[in-house]
């Protein structure tokens, strides 16, 4: 049996033998799935360090150790706001209007996993499908299988050590792209919840089925004159957040604009944070390294630290560089690091002015980042509010965009599923949560008579 046949067979068992355990979880009381949910989270724990290691190894992405910071947060801070979280049974009720809503399962969960965060966002999907009642296969990267597999072993597990049913939390163990599109179309399938490429996310939405679909991140951050005290600060933040896990984050910042007023101050605090700025000869030579012909990212190049980069590129970086900062005064196709770049690669504008800075920004994020995350430090509410015009579904203030956009440092929903709304073709610009999973019926009793509508709207 070929590899394409061996998958579809692996999705078609996972999917029924998911749905029969989903008939044996229905009804099952709210506090017991939180327990469930608990003891999962629980479970994950003492395993991150050796996950993200897995991880690591197995896609040959990112950065062990922030790999396990990912899971923790989603072992940790996920589960704290889900505990908080009524998505079973009453919901709310509104005695004045008489209307009640209750939710309910949706069914089977299919989760298409990314390779950039193959065991996070595993933990994510799980928490979420059942603490909202439902069944859930993942379907992993073709080369983050293994990880994939390991992480669903280790929370399985624990939720039927917790009572769930054996079946109800299952991974793909054969994938191809031929499987995965099994997966999605299959008769049981409910609901798809997609993270990944541009074209998987497309498939996602062709396969029939109610999509919850996440596009590209080419996320702008603009820092503001009023800024120019607390330019270290800033610096510090964006090294931060696009240096985590090698710049695997869709979230994570992609071009810096500054104010030319502080301008050179920020170079300089970029510089002393951690960032080289390559020359322009070694900025065309490492847009070649990192993108293909026909304007696609070398999968090869993603997540890899700096001084691989520029090894491949041909020229050196100083010991401990975070980021590899290219000076840019375009966009587009002509000057590819003004893409998304998912590694630590920072394309650096200086803008004429503010109108120019946020004339630059809505362009950036136009430029394969509709919809997706922008990013501001200024001091100035009402240029925060000019700013907040770009075309993206969250617009993060004075905070690294990662810590921001996934709500660890804001009070956004926590969430490794960033919705990038109509802009860029999905159903949802919100954070995703186990409450996207959910129906919601109403129960209304009658509030006004109904014959009153021939004496309202009668002859």
């Amino acid at each position: 049996m070929d590899a394409d046949l061996r998958s579809i067979a692996s999705a078609r068992r996972c999917a029924e033998t998911a749905y029969e355990a989903y008939g044996r979880f229905l009804g099952t009381d709210p506090a017991h799935v939180d327990a469930i949910v608990e003891a999962m989270a629980a479970a994950v724990e003492p395993e991150a360090k050796r996950l993200g290691q897995l991880a690591h190894e197995e896609t040959g992405y990112g950065n062990p150790e922030h790999k396990r910071v990912k899971d923790l947060m989603n072992a940790r801070r996920t589960v704290d706001w889900l505990r908080g979280v009524t998505t079973l049974g009453m919901l709310w009720r509104d005695d004045a209007t008489k209307i009640a809503a209750f939710g309910e399962p949706m069914g089977l969960v299919a989760a298409l996993i990314p390779v950039t965060n193959p065991t996070s966002t595993v933990i994510f999907k799980v928490l979420s499908a059942v603490k909202s009642g439902n069944a859930i296969v993942c379907a992993p990267h073709p080369r983050a299988v293994r990880c994939g597999n390991e992480v669903v072993r280790i929370m399985s597990g624990a939720a039927e050590r917790a009572g769930a049913p054996k079946g109800l939390i299952q991974c793909l163990d054969q994938v191809t792209v031929q499987g995965t599109a099994e997966l999605m179309r299959h008769r049981r399938t409910s609901v798809i919840m997609a993270t990944g490429g541009p074209g998987m996310v497309r498939a996602a939405y062709s396969s029939g089925k109610p999509t919850l679909a996440v596009g590209a991140g080419n996320v702008p951050c603009y820092v503001h004159r009023s800024m120019a005290k607390d330019l270290r600060e800033v610096a510090e933040q964006i090294v931060a957040s696009k240096s985590f896990d090698n710049g695997t984050a869709c979230v994570s910042e992609q071009s810096v604009i500054a104010d030319p007023e502080i301008a050179r101050d920020l170079r300089q605090e970029l510089k002393l944070a951690g960032c080289y700025f390559c020359t322009s000869a070694e900025a065309d030579r490492l847009a070649g390294t990192i993108f293909l012909e026909g304007r696609r990212m070398n999968p090869d190049r993603v997540g890899q630290p700096p001084e691989r980069l520029a090894e491949l590129a041909g020229f050196s970086v100083p010991p401990r560089t975070k980021c590899i900062v290219s000076e840019e005064s375009q966009i587009g196709w002509q000057r590819p690091l003004s893409a998304e770049k998912l590694n630590p690669v920072l394309a650096f504008y200086e803008a004429n002015d503010g109108d120019h800075a946020i004339e630059l920004s809505h362009a950036v994020a136009r430029f394969g980042g509709w919809g997706h995350s922008a990013v501001i430090h200024s001091h100035a509410p009402e240029v925060v509010a000019r700013y907040s015009t770009v075309p993206t579904g969250r617009v993060l203030v004075n905070v690294p965009a990662i810590h921001g956009g996934a709500g660890y440092a804001t009070d956004l929903e926590p969430s490794f599923m960033l919705g990038t709304g109509t802009w860029s073709g999905s159903i949802t610009s919100d954070n995703v949560t186990a409450l996207h999973l959910i129906n919601i019926k109403r129960v209304a009793w009658a509030n006004r008579p109904w014959r009153d509508i021939h004496e309202e709207f009668g002859s």
